[in-house]
C-alpha cells in the first residue's frame, strides 16, 4: 500500500502561451469526492485528450522528481508533486510494477489502470524545457490513468491498496517499450490489441500498426501547438 498525495487544479494559460491547461496541480487539505470523470473541482481545459472516464486519474510517480531534477536541475515545476499534472502521487511506486488492468481501493473508491499517459507539447511550456514531451515519452517515465470503478470520497493520506490484477505481465513499462521503442514487434502488438480492458485509444495503435505496418508520426502530439 502507498499513502497518496491528492492534487487538483484549474485551467489557466500554459507559461508562454495563451493555450489554457489543467496540468499545474496543488495539493489539496481535505476529502473529495471522485466521480466518474475525476475528482471533485479538478479542471481539464481540453476535454477532446484529457480527463473522461477513461483518463479520470492521473497517477504520476514521485520517485521520478529526482530524476528530473539530475537531468534538468531545479526547475520551478519540479520541487513539488503537481509538476507533471498529476491528481495522485506516491512514492514506491512505477511503471514497472503497475499494469494495465491493476484495480486499487483509494478511500472509498475503487480504481482501474487503463493506459499509460502519452505525453504532449504541453509540457514543453509547463517546464520550458523545449523537448520535454519527447523525453517524457523516451525515458518511460510518463505516468498513468485510471477509469473510476467505483465512486466514493478520498482523503488525502488514504492508502492505495492493490485489490486485483488482471494481467500483471502487461506493465505499463513494457507496453511503453513496445509501442514506443521495440514498436514493430508484432507478437508485442498483437497482445496489446487483444487487451481489451486496456483504453480503446491505445488498443488502435496497436491494431493500426498491425494492419499498416507502419508506426505513426508523433510530431504533432510531442512538438506542436495546436
Amino acid at each position: 500500500m502507498s499513502t497518496v498525495t491528492l492534487l487538483t487544479g484549474r485551467a489557466a494559460p500554459l507559461p508562454g502561451s495563451d493555450t489554457l491547461s489543467g496540468i499545474d496541480k496543488t495539493p489539496v487539505s481535505r476529502p473529495l469526492t471522485l466521480g466518474p470523470e475525476g475528482f471533485a473541482g479538478d479542471e481539464q481545459a481540453d476535454r477532446r485528450v484529457h480527463g473522461g472516464i477513461k483518463k479520470a486519474v492521473h497517477h504520476y510517480p514521485l520517485d521520478h522528481y529526482s530524476d528530473w531534477r539530475a537531468e534538468l536541475g531545479d526547475l520551478p515545476a519540479l520541487t513539488a508533486p503537481g509538476g507533471f499534472g498529476e491528481n495522485i502521487s506516491t512514492a514506491g511506486l512505477t511503471e514497472a510494477e503497475v499494469a494495465v488492468g491493476d484495480t486499487f481501493r483509494l478511500g472509498g473508491a475503487l480504481i482501474q489502470v487503463s493506459q499509460g499517459r502519452q505525453p504532449c507539447w504541453k509540457l514543453n511550456h509547463r517546464f520550458g524545457v523545449p523537448d520535454m514531451a519527447r523525453r517524457v515519452q523516451q525515458t518511460g517515465r510518463t505516468g498513468w490513468y485510471y477509469r473510476v470503478l467505483q465512486t466514493g470520497t478520498v482523503a488525502p493520506g488514504d492508502r492505495l491498496e492493490l485489490i486485483g490484477r488482471l494481467a500483471p505481465d502487461w506493465t505499463l513499462r513494457r507496453l511503453w517499450h513496445a509501442l514506443y521503442v521495440d514498436r514493430m514487434n508484432l507478437v508485442e502488438l498483437e497482445g496489446i490489441a487483444a487487451l481489451d480492458f486496456l483504453a480503446e485509444g491505445w488498443r488502435k495503435y496497436a491494431v493500426q500498426r498491425l494492419e499498416s505496418r507502419r508506426v505513426e508520426d508523433w510530431s504533432a502530439r510531442l512538438d506542436g501547438t495546436a
